[in-house]
């Protein structure tokens, strides 16, 4: 038995019969949703690090470098935020493709009940649209904390009492009520969606939003630590991703607890050589 029986394409042409046999998979789209998403948001931050002098990804950078010196434009702060952007999709979206695709599951079972369903890609795009505006917010906090003088460069660097204040507040924050609450949830989607199932567009985009606030309640500290090691920092944005995807995948705290302590040393011993650099 395949993935699409209980669907009938056979009064359609040949061509349109095909995409019939597509769209009729929600798990399908959802796995293609989560990978070509991310996958560009890995893309463009890597054409941002690896491009070479002459294309327009270095005056990108370019502009990126001048943020510290204050000079701050609307095109210095557009390009800031389709980093964050690019950052948070390529980062988030892999964590979150267990929520994407136990919905399209669901979906693909009430489809050959020949109920109505809507498109994972609404829930995806619901989903995204919470950690879009996160970018926004994250724009606005780097250009503060840059004219405040608290950031070394806009996108490689932190001051380090001001890194160590990051990576122990996002360890601190590991052993949270909010924060289990709503790793609870992430672990979990099943029971939400079993008793807030939509059938609309606009309710299923609203599911995504809700998990998508779920999700930035689990994992916003451990974002904010893109402050500390640098937002093009694509070695400890490929490591936090990880993190966050197991800490989903598992079920109980060992593992959220486990990395919250190393959260902590690190952000002691940075904390610690900084104050000590400051002494002599």
């Amino acid at each position: 038995m395949t993935e699409t029986t209980g669907y009938q394409f056979t009064h359609l042409a040949p061509a349109e019969a095909g995409l019939g046999q597509i769209f009729a998979r929600p798990k399908a789209i959802a796995a293609g949703c989560v990978i070509i998403i991310a996958g560009l948001g890995w893309f463009y931050l890597a054409l941002l690090i690896a491009a070479p002098a002459s294309s327009w990804f270095a005056t990108v950078q370019a502009l990126c470098r001048t943020l510290p010196e204050g000079a701050w434009s609307f095109s210095a702060a557009a390009v800031t935020a389709s980093i964050w952007s690019a950052m948070t999709l390529a980062m988030m979206l892999p964590s979150a493709s267990p929520m994407i695709l136990t919905y399209a599951e669901i979906a693909e079972t009430a489809a050959r009940k020949s109920e109505r369903i809507v498109s994972p890609l609404v829930i995806a795009a619901g989903y995204a649209s919470v950690w879009l505006v996160f970018s926004l917010l994250a724009t606005v906090i780097q250009i503060v904390l840059t004219r405040a003088a608290l950031l070394n460069t806009g996108i490689t660097s932190a001051s380090g009492i001001l890194a160590g204040a990051i990576f122990i507040g996002a360890g601190v924050y590991q052993f949270s009520a909010l924060k289990h609450a709503c790793l609870t949830h992430c672990q979990n989607p099943f029971p939400f969606f079993f008793t807030n199932w939509a059938t609309t567009p606009g309710g299923v985009f609203r599911l995504g939003v809700e998990q998508g606030l779920y999700c930035l309640g689990c994992c916003w500290a451990m974002m904010m630590v893109m402050f500390a090691v640098g937002a093009m920092n694509v070695a400890w944005m490929a490591g936090l991703a990880a993190v966050m995807t197991i800490e989903k995948l598992l079920t109980g705290r060992r593992f959220a607890h486990g990395f919250g302590v190393a959260l902590i040393v690190v952000g002691t011993g940075i904390a610690v050589s900084a104050f000590a650099a400051q002494w002599h």
